[in-house]
């Protein structure tokens, strides 16, 4: 069992940054990809970007090269750095932990309770 705890979420004009964290606890965290997702109103919850046991990284498209997702594992922490944020990244975002299969992220029911990030002039 993982439990994840969310933190850094809140209102920011467009162009700025904020920096979400989500500590792990229960388990060997080490053990895990951590991955983030997020859920705008209305929409289905999507993946966002993921980092494995050793700390390779991946993301979707739109968000290459504003965010970035790290760990310490000595810390049970991953975070996510988002710069240059925009409208549209506007929802909660979610961190979870899982695996990687074949170079892709795999979920396992592990969420934390999210941490909503608006985007708004």
């Amino acid at each position: 069992q993982v439990q994840l705890v969310e933190s850094g979420g809140g209102l920011v004009q467009p162009g700025g940054s904020l920096r979400l964290s989500c500590a792990a606890s229960g388990s060997i965290f080490s053990h895990y990809a951590m991955g983030w997702f997020r859920q705008a109103p209305g929409k289905q919850r999507e993946w966002v970007a993921s980092i494995t046991s050793d700390s390779s990284t991946n993301y979707e498209d739109t968000v290459k090269g504003r965010f970035t997702i790290s760990r310490d594992n000595a810390k049970n922490t991953v975070w996510l750095q988002m710069n240059s944020l925009k409208p549209e990244d506007t929802a909660v975002y979610y961190c979870n932990a899982g695996g990687v299969v074949r170079g892709r992220y795999i979920p396992y029911d592990y969420w934390g309770q999210g941490t909503q990030v608006t985007v708004s002039s």
